[in-house]
């Protein structure tokens, strides 16, 4: 399953997008927001299907993630 099917299958509960997003930026176990975990083994899953050695956590997803944003302002 992809990121973007992930993303319709929530949306596809009728849950309202507001709620979603809040959820998706939880972090209920202090490993990084779902958002983050679901990126990292996306990621981890892309690397290992190319060859590539290593492993993406969430800790550096969000990282990377905070560090674009701020460039990108």
């Amino acid at each position: 399953m992809g990121y973007g099917e992930f993303l319709d299958g929530l949306a596809a509960t009728g849950v309202p997008k507001e709620k979603i997003l809040v959820f998706l930026k939880a972090d209920p176990e202090g490993k990084g927001s779902i958002q983050d975990q679901v990126t990292a083994e996306m990621a981890s899953e892309l690397m290992s299907v190319m060859g590539l050695k290593g492993n993406q956590t969430p800790q550096e997803v969000k990282r990377i993630r905070e560090t674009t944003t701020k460039e990108s302002k």
